[in-house]
């Protein structure tokens, strides 16, 4: 049945609907993605990018990569050199994931949810600053 306390959300949903198979092909994508990335790829380009997470369709033919990359000024030249190193890094699966039958087609995407989360937390810092400044007064109604 369908749980409705529980929290919906983009990733959770997603999530649920890929079976035990499809999450493990998924976490094994990201680990050997990563470090194809950290240690492998020799493009002066590439800044510092992290893989956040990897999505897989049903029929492992497709994978959806989240890519997130911490210099701002960085993210247009580091997704382009990494877009066009997407042969490489599927041949890099097909080494490691020897198991699979077809290698999944590689979908790179930015990932912003890490300067969503930053904004948040710079918002609620400025809250709490003007409350200190600012604290609200307290009027009793006793007469």
């Amino acid at each position: 049945m369908f749980d409705r306390s529980a929290p919906l959300s983009p990733q959770s949903s997603a999530l649920s609907t890929m079976s035990k198979r499809t999450l493990q092909v998924s976490d094994e994508m990201q680990r050997i993605l990563s470090e194809v990335i950290q240690y492998e790829l020799k493009d002066p380009r590439v800044g510092f990018a992290t893989v956040v997470g990897v999505q897989m369709s049903a029929d492992l033919q497709h994978a959806t990569v989240r890519i997130s990359v911490m210099d701002e000024t960085q993210r247009a030249d580091t997704m382009e050199a990494l877009q066009r190193a997407r042969g490489f890094m599927r041949r890099r699966v097909a080494q490691e994931l020897r198991h699979l039958r077809a290698v999944p087609e590689l979908h790179l995407m930015l990932d912003t949810s890490l300067d969503y989360s930053i904004h948040i937390d710079e918002v609620l810092r400025q809250v709490e600053l003007e409350r200190r400044e600012n604290p609200p007064s307290i009027e009793s109604d006793e007469t």
